[in-house]
């Protein structure tokens, strides 16, 4: 299974990002070899409007099966993520990307769509 973060930095220890059109950037977590991959999002800074738009089909095209972040996404982007089969978990803005993984694991982290 392939999980999707919105964070702040690179590696296990680093603060997720609340927000998902406008994160900083993306780590996936490949759960089949543990491992973390880093994706940069800091195209969207700029972004007067589309961010959310933009950010939806970047993550879709890395093919994840969960997306997890902290407020979740806008109308528009959940638009375009409710086409595929991905699932969003929200509630994991305060914590780090170990911390949001162990929540989701647990079950403490609330199912957006």
């Amino acid at each position: 299974m392939k999980i999707v973060f919105t964070t702040k930095g690179k590696n296990w220890d680093s603060q997720m990002d609340a927000r998902f059109g406008r994160a900083q950037m993306f780590v996936m977590l490949n759960e089949e070899n543990n491992e973390l991959a880093v994706i940069a999002n800091g195209e969207t800074d700029g972004m007067e409007h589309g961010a959310g738009l933009q950010t939806s089909q970047k993550v879709l095209d890395l093919n994840p099966n969960v997306i997890i972040t902290g407020n979740g996404a806008g109308n528009k982007a959940l638009a375009i993520l409710k086409k595929s089969n991905v699932k969003m978990y929200t509630g994991a803005g305060d914590m780090t990307i170990k911390e949001a993984y162990e929540a989701y694991k647990n079950n403490k982290l609330q199912l957006q769509f």
